[in-house]
């Protein structure tokens, strides 16, 4: 059993535990740079994809896990990221500039549609945002000129310091692109809920009246939380295009924004790690389904027949074990587990029991 003995106030606000948690944080960084040499292209391809839904991830949980503001519409932002980025590319603006700028400017979109969305409240948010996805379908259609339409339109190479990366020809270059722009979010992140704009997030999430009566300013600071969630989530939509070489009006279907809101709460709704987590479900369950249906087709001597929506099915199955066995997800059941290791036999069944529905007060109307 190992107990860490807090001696420092400082050690609450710290980006982790004590030392050994660092090292396991840079060993797990030191396998991801190694990939690379470890692994071929095919499933470097797959950890990369899984590193943008990771950052995409992220990008929602800022919103929904450590806000408590529900969204169905991020779909559109990873779009409105996807399709800036690459206009400005191909206006002559270097990558390094135009990347950012994305970034930046899905942000402020998101500010500006969270004055009015934000006065919505849990299932009313929901269906304002999703309806703002569905929305973005037509729009890229209407704004042709601009979007390529139903046509679409396609990556160009990506030119970082004088060396040209491009996600078919250089994909080793290519991950460590996507790797190094996954690990400055994070460390921001984690810096993010260490300051007290994220504090403030978390004090909205579980109360808005106890907020307000500590100071925070409740609109202020969800129109902030809407607005780095959609810089975050335009970065991935920049990523997801480069990645994907071709797109159009139906690459940001409204499936995606319901694949988002899964991921993270199978992750693990309120934590980094639940992000990561969950990427890793949404990227590599559609592979292990293919894998597994050619094996099944092997063992019984049958063909591997494709079964529509088998994906969208299994996806919507394990949601459901999660809410019904295990609303805090991946990672909340680590942490029982851990817990129980570092406590037992000390450890009380119901440490982890939450109220189970929201007091109406909890809310302001």
């Amino acid at each position: 059993m190992r107990i860490v003995f807090k001696t420092d106030y400082m050690q609450d606000i710290r980006p982790w535990k004590d030392t050994y948690q660092l090292m396991l944080y840079m060993i797990l960084l030191a396998v991801v740079i190694a990939a690379p040499m470890l692994i071929d292209d095919f499933y470097l391809g797959e950890l990369t994809n899984v590193l943008i839904w990771a950052l995409a991830g992220m990008g929602l949980m800022v919103l929904t896990g450590h806000t408590g503001q529900a969204s169905l519409g991020h779909a559109a932002f990873l779009a409105f990221g996807c399709y800036a980025n690459i206009i400005m590319m191909e206006q002559g603006v270097p990558f390094m500039v135009a990347f950012p700028l994305a970034g930046l400017l899905t942000g402020l979109v998101g500010v500006i549609i969270a004055i009015p969305a934000l006065r919505l409240h849990g299932i009313y948010l929901a269906i304002a945002t999703l309806a703002m996805s569905i929305l973005t379908d037509d729009i890229i259609v209407l704004t042709e000129t601009w979007t390529g339409g139903v046509s679409g339109k396609y990556a160009p190479p990506v030119n970082v310091f004088g060396f040209d990366i491009d996600r078919w020809g250089t994909p080793k270059e290519f991950y460590y692109l996507v790797l190094g722009v996954v690990v400055i979010v994070t460390l921001g992140y984690i810096n993010l809920m260490r300051a007290p704009l994220g504090r403030s997030f978390i004090a909205v999430r579980d109360s808005e009246v106890s907020a307000q009566a500590m100071g925070v300013d409740i609109a202020r600071t969800k129109a902030m939380s809407f607005g780095l969630s959609c810089a975050v989530t335009g970065l991935a939509g920049a990523l997801m295009g480069l990645f994907a070489g071709a797109f159009n009006n139906e690459t940001f279907s409204v499936i995606i924004s319901i694949e988002l809101l899964m991921m993270i709460v199978i992750g693990g709704l309120g934590s980094i790690h639940g992000a990561f987590l969950g990427a890793i479900v949404i990227g590599f369950l559609p592979q292990f389904l293919s894998i597994s249906k050619e094996w099944v087709g092997a063992l019984f001597g049958g063909s591997s027949v494709a079964i529509p929506g088998l994906e969208f099915g299994v996806f919507g199955f394990i949601l459901i074990l999660f809410i019904l066995f295990e609303p805090m997800g991946i990672y909340g059941r680590w942490l029982k587990i851990r817990t129980f290791i570092e406590l037992f036999p000390f450890y009380r069944k119901d440490m982890f029991k939450r109220q189970k529905s929201y007091l109406k007060t909890e809310r302001l109307r």
